[in-house]
């Protein structure tokens, strides 16, 4: 990514982490290479720092766009309607938000981790049920 083809968008969601990892990356090493898009940066970083707000920086750093997780549970599960499903297949696979697909690793992980512990109670409880005497 040529330096000069640096947004300041793309340098503030660089500075935010909010850049998806492969353009990070790219934004990161044009930075290493380039001293005015070091200054770009520095400079960008301060007028955000002086509390300088636009709808666009706080839309971004409030992520007003992000799924609620109850949404990204829902949309695990299959649950939600095609419109629903559309966006946040966009969010996350278009728009790369490294915070919905860290949110949604971890829900898939946890939904992982839950089965086998379901399945353990349930033979625990099978295994017991016959040794439980009734008390009549």
């Amino acid at each position: 990514m040529p330096a000069l083809d640096i947004t300041d968008e793309q340098l503030t969601a660089y500075l935010q982490e909010q850049l998806p990892l492969a353009e990070l990356a790219a934004v990161e090493k044009a930075l290493r290479e380039h001293e005015t898009l070091r200054r770009r940066a520095a400079a960008l970083a301060l007028r955000r720092d002086l509390a300088y707000h636009s709808v666009g920086s706080i839309w971004r750093s409030e992520r007003l766009s992000c799924p609620e997780r109850t949404e990204l549970g829902s949309y695990l599960l299959g649950t939600l309607d095609e419109a629903h499903v559309a966006y946040v297949d966009f969010h996350i696979r278009t728009l790369g938000c490294r915070y919905c697909t860290a949110n949604l690793a971890d829900l898939s992980e946890a939904s992982r981790t839950a089965k086998p512990d379901a399945a353990r109670r349930r033979r625990y409880f099978e295994s017991s049920a016959g040794k439980l005497r009734s008390r009549e």
